[in-house]
């Protein structure tokens, strides 16, 4: 189970891409991240999108205790720094009573971050999708949220439209990869295309010396009781993949 408080990176920032401390079996890892960014941009061109063609790439999450938030806010970091693309935050509707949540603890929501309607994500180029787990799978909350996409799937609205996750977890084996692989689903039922990340950050995937969320399928992060703050591996982690994301958009409009 996913849960987690706070979203205030670690005061010891860990090295995300030290060839050093590459696996001796890994000859050649992945490029890291900014030779991945650049080669994929360059590909579209001079990279130039005017400011009336601006893409946007809604990044829609659920988060009970902040840990999800704290990607979400990273990943338009690394959105937003894609010349001509535009990373825009929106949480999913509440299910649960404001009573009840004030008994399991959750902090109060961000005002400044909008609740979307299911009929907005038409207006997206491209978006991401990010939530806690519940069991490996999607917390109740982002599922009620695509269960109301029911007139979308039904126009396929959404087909074609790229797409990937980032998620929570409480432990380490708590479905960092299951959570992303059981939504896919979602995706394949709109015709959407999902887009993981695979190993572009680099060598920073396969650093072993310290706890590190994420996969192949996107960012993540370890909330553990929910004390332990993202790390800044992490925090990178999602800021790749916005960036990624960006860079992959930006191509499929060229």
């Amino acid at each position: 189970m996913g849960k987690g408080g706070g979203c205030v990176p670690s005061r010891k920032k860990l090295p995300i891409v030290a060839t050093e401390d590459r696996p001796s079996a890994t000859q050649n890892p992945p490029a890291a991240i900014e030779d991945k960014s650049t080669e994929i941009a360059s590909s579209v061109g001079d990279g130039t999108v005017s400011s009336a063609s601006q893409l946007k790439i809604f990044i829609v999450f659920y988060s009970m205790y902040g840990h999800v938030e704290c990607l979400a806010k990273r990943i338009k970091k690394g959105v937003d720094g894609i010349d001509g693309v535009e990373g825009v935050l929106y949480r999913v509707p509440e299910t649960l009573p404001s009573d009840l949540l004030e008994q399991m603890k959750a902090p109060p929501k961000d005002d400044n971050i909008p609740v979307i309607s299911a009929a907005q994500l038409t207006e997206a180029d491209a978006i991401l999708f990010g939530f806690p787990t519940r069991y490996g799978c999607m917390t109740a909350q982002m599922k009620a949220f695509f269960d109301s996409t029911g007139q979308l799937w039904k126009e396929q609205a959404l087909a074609g439209k790229p797409a990937g996750f980032f998620v929570s977890t409480g432990t380490q084996g708590g479905g960092q990869e299951t959570t992303a692989w059981t939504a896919i689903t979602q995706l394949t039922h709109h015709g959407m295309i999902f887009v993981p990340i695979g190993y572009t950050f680099g060598a920073g995937m396969f650093k072993m010396d310290s706890i590190r969320g994420g996969s192949p399928y996107g960012a993540g992060v370890f909330a553990g009781d929910g004390t332990r703050e993202p790390s800044e591996t992490e925090l990178a982690l999602a800021e790749h993949q916005g960036k990624y994301m960006a860079a992959i958009v930006k191509r499929f409009h060229h």
